[in-house]
């Protein structure tokens, strides 16, 4: 889908295409947005100023909601599968599959892994037997800040499986590719070695 340059409310088919293309999750985001930048016709005198601690406030209200949704879903997949999972202090969730030996990365080191990451639906999405085995710096380059996260608390040879909140995912955009926006991912992860 081409996004528009801009959102045209004058050309209703227009709108109702593009709210039908978007997901369902941003339909509050933009209702939220829509409400407060609409004005009347009447004199400036007569416009009543908005609060922005109030919009801060609203905005606020909206993103807890998202969050605790998006938490409650990510808490049923895991009750679904049975699993046994950890919660690190940013959301991050996390099981040991297969302990690997005593050697950890540290920030700044560079470190290869084998991969799959899928979305809470099943959806396979990509995965190192189709791409390759990939290779980052921890804390340096600019992939997911879950995967930093996670790669730091594994050991060399260790598999595991984290789940991946949209914040520390692809966020509001997704991937432009197959990652939707505001989409948590599952990652199953080897750490193959430390460079």
């Amino acid at each position: 889908m081409n996004s528009p340059k801009f959102l045209d409310l004058n050309n209703k088919d227009k709108f109702l295409s593009l709210m039908a293309s978007l997901p369902y999750k941003l339909y509050i985001v933009i209702l939220f947005f829509a409400l407060f930048s609409c004005g009347s016709d009447k004199s400036k005198d007569n416009k009543k100023e908005i609060d922005p601690r109030q919009f801060k406030q609203a905005l606020e209200r909206v993103n807890k909601y998202e969050l605790q949704k998006e938490s409650d879903e990510i808490n049923q997949y895991i009750a679904r599968h049975k699993w046994k999972m950890q919660m690190t202090g940013t959301g991050l969730r996390y099981i040991v599959i297969k302990e690997g030996n005593d050697v950890k990365p540290e920030s700044g080191n560079f470190v290869k892994v084998n991969y799959k990451i899928s979305l809470l639906d099943g959806t396979v999405c990509y995965t190192s037997a189709e791409d390759g085995a990939k290779e980052f710096k921890v804390e340096g380059d600019n992939i997911e800040s879950g995967l930093h996260e996670a790669v730091l608390l594994m050991h060399v040879n260790e598999k595991a499986k984290f789940i991946l909140p949209s914040y520390m995912a692809n966020g509001l955009q997704g991937d432009n590719n197959r990652i939707p926006p505001l989409s948590a991912i599952v990652v199953d992860l080897e750490l193959l070695a430390i460079n």
